[in-house]
Parts: structure tokens; sequence; C-alpha cells
């Protein structure tokens, strides 16, 4: 499948809630997302993920720099809403909601196992956000708390579709 294929409606998911899964380790941790961008940049179909400093998923990205990212067409609204809101530090949420994983075809980071549109991805470039650059407005609505975000460009190397 091509990674832009339906690109318009797992988009309008991904506002709703989607999940990064990260592994390194022998560690495997899946959050909630709802911010993101699919599009074409260095000639790679690439997926732009943005993660808190503060999260275990980005020390796990960090190490391992690959992360697949699922984009569910069913209900997943407990899985979203536990992932969104506790730690793999503390819980291991795979096992505690009871998600399955499947082995990617590219990478070594697992993707859940669930019906929807999964990208398997290869980070190409990382930065961190950089407050002095930040509008005053967003800065104020979703950092006040000076909790900012790494930006993850990664290309896309392979799209499953279940």
């Amino acid at each position: 499948m091509k990674y832009n294929e339906n690109a318009n409606e797992n988009l309008n998911i991904l506002a709703k809630g989607a999940f990064i899964t990260s592994q390194y380790a022998g560690q495997t941790n899946v959050m909630t997302i709802g911010w993101g961008a699919i599009g074409n940049i260095w000639a790679k179909p690439v997926f732009i993920a943005m993660v808190r400093k503060s999260r275990f998923t980005h020390d796990l990205l960090d190490k391992s720099n690959e992360f697949t990212i699922t984009i569910p067409h069913e209900d997943m609204g407990e899985a979203l809403a536990l992932c969104g809101s506790k730690s793999g530090r503390t819980i291991d949420k795979i096992d505690a909601l009871g998600l399955k994983t499947a082995e990617s075809e590219k990478i070594n980071t697992p993707r859940l196992d669930c019906k929807g549109t999964h990208y398997e991805c290869m980070v190409l470039y990382k930065t961190d956000m950089k407050p002095a650059a930040l509008d005053e407005i967003t800065k104020e609505r979703w950092y006040s708390d000076d909790d900012y975000h790494t930006i993850y460009f990664a290309e896309i190397v392979n799209t499953v579709e279940k």
C-alpha cells in the first residue's frame, strides 16, 4: 500500500487519536498521539511525529531511531484513553489492555495488531523545539509547563493496511 492512500481519512482519524509504538532493548511502549503529519520531504515519504521530552516514548525513540504509527480503523477509545494518560515507565500498557502486536516488515519495532493503517518509520532528522521561535498564543496554550516536544521527521519505510 502507498503511504498516502487514504491520507485525508487517516489525518482526520489522527486528530482524534492514534498510536505511536517505540521499542528499545526489550522494552516496548505505546502512546497516544493526536498531532502529526504525512508528507514528502527529501524525496521520501515522511511521517512527522511530536513527542514531549518528559515521555517514556521519547527515551525509547532517541535510542532506537524508529517507531510505528497505528491509525486505528476501529473503536479503540479505551486504549487511546489509557495510552494517553498512563506512563510506560510504570505500566505495561500493551499487557494491561490485552493488545497484541505484530512484527514489522522493515524495522525492529512492532506495530499494533489491529484494524488500521500502520506506518513503519525510521528517523531521518529530529530537532528540539525552540521556545523563543514559537508564537506566544501557541506557547501559552500548549506549553505553559515548559514541557516542549522533540519533532521527529521519519521516513515511512513500509505501510501496512490491515
